[in-house]
Order: C-alpha cells, then sequence, then structure tokens
C-alpha cells in the first residue's frame, strides 16, 4: 500500500474515542508520561503471541478497551497476577492518573503485567492472532447519543467480528453502561451474532455487577442513568 492510500486509509478509518487532551499535566504527571510510560509501552508486533509482551509466569492475556483513569484494569491486574493486562486508551489525562496510581504502587506492586496503547484499541486486535485473548473489557464508552453519530460507537458488527476472531473459545465479553440505548443496541449485535452466546437467565443478570466487576469512580459518582453490565461469551 502507498502512502497516498494509507493516508487516505486512516481519513477514512472512523473515529471511535473523543478528546485526547484535558487539562494540563500537572509536572509530576507529565514526568511519568515521559520516564514509566515507555517502560509500559506495548510494542505491537503483527500475529504475535500477546504473552510475549509480558513476563513468562504469564499464561492468559486480557484486553480492555478504554480504561478511562485505570481503576478496573489495574484491580484486575493485581488480582490475576498470571493474566497479562493490555490496557488502550487515547485519553492522555486518564493514562496519566492511571500512571499515577502505579507510581504509588511502586514498593509493593510494579505492575509487571499491565502493558498501554495510548492509541486507537484497534490497531490492538487488529494485530493479534487468532484465538489469543482470554477477556475483552468494554466498560462505560461513550454512547455517541446523537443518531447521526451512532457510526462512532465502539460495538458494531464489525468490531464483534474482529474480536471474535481474536477471542479464544469459551473467552468472556464484558461490557457496561449507563445509556440505555446503547445498552440495547450492544445487547441486539451480540444475540445476532453467531460467534457470541449471551447467557443471562434473568434481570438480576445484567443488573447486578458481579463480585469481580470492580465500581470505578466515574460508576460511582457520574453516572447518568442505572448501569447495565453484560456479560457474553465466546462460543
Amino acid at each position: 500500500m502507498n502512502t497516498q492510500t494509507e493516508q487516505r486509509s486512516q481519513r477514512q478509518r472512523r473515529q471511535l474515542y473523543g478528546r485526547r487532551k484535558g487539562p494540563k499535566l500537572s509536572a509530576h504527571q507529565q514526568h511519568l508520561i515521559e520516564t514509566l510510560l515507555p517502560t509500559l509501552a506495548l510494542k505491537l508486533e503483527q500475529n504475535a503471541d500477546p504473552k510475549r509482551y509480558f513476563p513468562p509466569e504469564i499464561d492468559d492475556v486480557w484486553l480492555e478497551v478504554g480504561f478511562g483513569a485505570g481503576e478496573h484494569l489495574l484491580w484486575q491486574a493485581e488480582r490475576h497476577p498470571q493474566v497479562g493486562l493490555i490496557g488502550a486508551e487515547p485519553y492522555i489525562s486518564g493514562v496519566a492518573k492511571l500512571l499515577s496510581k502505579l507510581d504509588e504502587r511502586q514498593n509493593e506492586h510494579q505492575a509487571p503485567n499491565i502493558r498501554l496503547h495510548t492509541d486507537d484499541a484497534r490497531d490492538i486486535i487488529d494485530a493479534l492472532p487468532d484465538g489469543s485473548l482470554g477477556r475483552v473489557f468494554i466498560l462505560f464508552p461513550d454512547p455517541w447519543p446523537k443518531t447521526r453519530h451512532h457510526k462512532r460507537r465502539f460495538v458494531q458488527t464489525e468490531l464483534l467480528d474482529r474480536l471474535a476472531r481474536v477471542m479464544k473459545p469459551g473467552a468472556e465479553f464484558r461490557f457496561a453502561s449507563d445509556d440505555a440505548p446503547y445498552f440495547e443496541w450492544t445487547l441486539e449485535r451480540i444475540c445476532a451474532h453467531p460467534a457470541f452466546e449471551w447467557q443471562a437467565a434473568s434481570s438480576a443478570d445484567w443488573l447486578t455487577r458481579p463480585d469481580d466487576w470492580p465500581q470505578t469512580r466515574y460508576e460511582a459518582k457520574e453516572l447518568h442513568g442505572k448501569p447495565a453490565y453484560l456479560r457474553a461469551f465466546r462460543r
């Protein structure tokens, strides 16, 4: 593919996330971006087993798309030391907040099982080999509520096709939203997709947050509606 074609392809690619920059970073946060982030940055290799990005004791890899301030990503990493957690987040202020949390824990936990990608999560998904992820999280993504913006919602049938390729049989897909129309949108696409199975038996299955699904600061303070939790499995 020549340079002009690549540039045209990039322009045509739908941007599924919002702003990349927020408030000005503090001096300490900027220092962490310059020093700590490079040690955790995901160095993508096309079709490489993602366990290669982590220490040898890692036996599974999970992906979180849009980790926000990183509370959930860090919680999962600390409680599953045998799992490699890849987090994708283009919003630099959120990345800086996670780095600050990691810096606070540097004497007790060096987070060897976290790798960060500060750009589009689709870069990761497209580079992964088939059947290489054990779990995928998409928690409280931007719902893009206006009808004309629905094409920018991250969960699309095309995205589920991509995830189905890289998820292992039995791998779990977790989605949460406080926007009822977006939850319904996602559920409709999951149920229509032949590669995924939704196993809910009652309303409690999507209205109750599972014990191993920690509450984030956003969920505690800034919800715009009642949250719903979706768990589906790769057939």
